[in-house]
């Protein structure tokens, strides 16, 4: 649930957005007419800046949905049957660092 101090970051959020889709798109065109008049450099500019204004929607997309509260999914608890399996192998690891058991791959010949 979102609290009511949320509600100003999320509509900052959106400004920003808004900000900089306004930069990103502006600054594309004055490349894109410099480019078409003849200056060469200004071709990596047409490009640059639609992948940074892309950038900015993927960042958008994270804040909001960090505020929101909705997190990727955690992964899955551990079953109880991985549980008793693992303490099953550490105690034989600990039984077998104690020297209580042989090492199977010691290459003894018995």
């Amino acid at each position: 649930m979102r609290s009511a101090t949320s509600r100003p970051r999320i509509w900052r959020l959106h400004a920003s957005l808004v900000a900089a889709a306004t930069i990103c798109i502006s600054a594309f065109l004055v490349e894109l007419s410099r480019a078409l008049g003849g200056n060469a450099l200004s071709w990596a500019y047409v490009f640059e800046w639609p992948l940074l204004l892309a950038y900015s929607f993927y960042l958008w997309h994270r804040l909001v949905r960090d505020e929101h509260g909705s997190a990727p999914p955690a992964l899955p608890d551990e079953t109880s049957q991985d549980a008793a399996a693992r303490s099953a192998w550490n105690e034989y690891l600990a039984r077998l660092h104690a020297g209580e058991l042989d090492d199977p791959g010691a290459g003894g010949n018995g």
